[in-house]
């Protein structure tokens, strides 16, 4: 890991240690309230380079992924901006009954 991304790891674990309780759960609730927006913002870091790397002289997304130590559904997923690979599929939708038709009556 390099040292950029320990120094991340080291300030979330720092949280722990804050003694006061009301200022630490404070100060974890805005690193949590923020999350999402990083989440966002670290993929986007993480696509572009991606494609830097595709952009090489015979660069394939299996040799990225080789790279990279994930598999190359991985590298299709990060490229096109999905969250997740190919490999994890959402759970079918069932379909809504269909609604019984009424047969004529006799009388």
């Amino acid at each position: 890991m390099s040292e950029e991304a320990q120094r991340v790891f080291d300030a979330i674990d720092a949280l722990k240690e804050i003694a006061d309780p009301t200022e630490r759960a404070r100060e974890v609730g805005k690193v949590l309230k923020n999350l999402p927006s990083r989440n966002k913002s670290l993929k986007e870091i993480r696509q572009a380079a991606v494609l830097e790397m595709l952009s090489g002289d015979g660069a394939t997304y299996r040799s990225v992924a080789a790279e990279l130590g994930v598999h190359f559904t991985t590298v299709q997923a990060i490229v096109t901006g999905h969250s997740t690979s190919g490999t994890v599929k959402p759970k079918a939708k069932k379909k809504a009954a269909e609604p019984r038709k009424e047969e004529p009556s006799d009388g």
